[in-house]
Order: C-alpha cells, then sequence, then structure tokens
C-alpha cells in the first residue's frame, strides 16, 4: 500500500507540467517581449494554485484530495469546460480523478482516526 501513496502525487506533477504547457501560448505574439511575459505569468495562475495545495498538503492526502476536487469544480466554472466534452475531460475531470486517488490512497493511520 506504501507504494500507492506516490501515484496521486506524480500524476499532479504530469498535470501540472500539462497545465505549465498551456501558458506557452502567450509567447509567438506580436506584442511586445514584456507584454508576452506577463501574458505568461498571468497564465501561469492555475499552475502556481496546483504546486501551492500540493506543498501545503504534500503530507495531508485527505485534504489535499478535497482542495483539488475543489480545485476541479472551480476549473469547470472558471474556464466553462462543461461546455465541452474533451476540455472537461481533460481540465476539469483530472483533478477530481487525482483528488479522489489522494483519498483512497492515503495512508491507513488516517483510516483509522
Amino acid at each position: 500500500m506504501k507504494k500507492y501513496l506516490w501515484i496521486p502525487r506524480i500524476l499532479t506533477i504530469l498535470f501540472i507540467i500539462f497545465i505549465f504547457i498551456f501558458a506557452l501560448d502567450s509567447f509567438g505574439t506580436e506584442d511586445p517581449w514584456y507584454l508576452e511575459v506577463v501574458g505568461f505569468l498571468i497564465h501561469l495562475i492555475p499552475t502556481y494554485i496546483l504546486i501551492a495545495v500540493l506543498a501545503i498538503f504534500w503530507k495531508k492526502p485527505f485534504y489535499c484530495g478535497l482542495s483539488y476536487i475543489l480545485i476541479a469544480v472551480a476549473f469547470t466554472l472558471f474556464f466553462n469546460t462543461y461546455r465541452n466534452l474533451y476540455s472537461f475531460l481533460l481540465i476539469s475531470f483530472l483533478p477530481t480523478f487525482i483528488g479522489l486517488l489522494f483519498i483512497i490512497f492515503r495512508k491507513p493511520k488516517e483510516l483509522k482516526k
């Protein structure tokens, strides 16, 4: 069971990298370089949030799981992913799935409390 503790964490890191890749679309426009950098930093806000939640709740998988489920709801409402099945599955369902994995694969001693 101990090896299963790492599955949600690894999936979270992969999902953060996936969201980070979307931020790269702010480059290559006709805007000056400083506006592209500002746009890039703004596009990284969801990545910052995901990293912060993972860092804060690294040793508390139950709270991390609940946080990622709430993030999935926020992503659904903020990015309107409910309008398209593919965007919903990629952007909103993955944090829900990862959150459920955090809750399911938490340490056995947390289950007894």
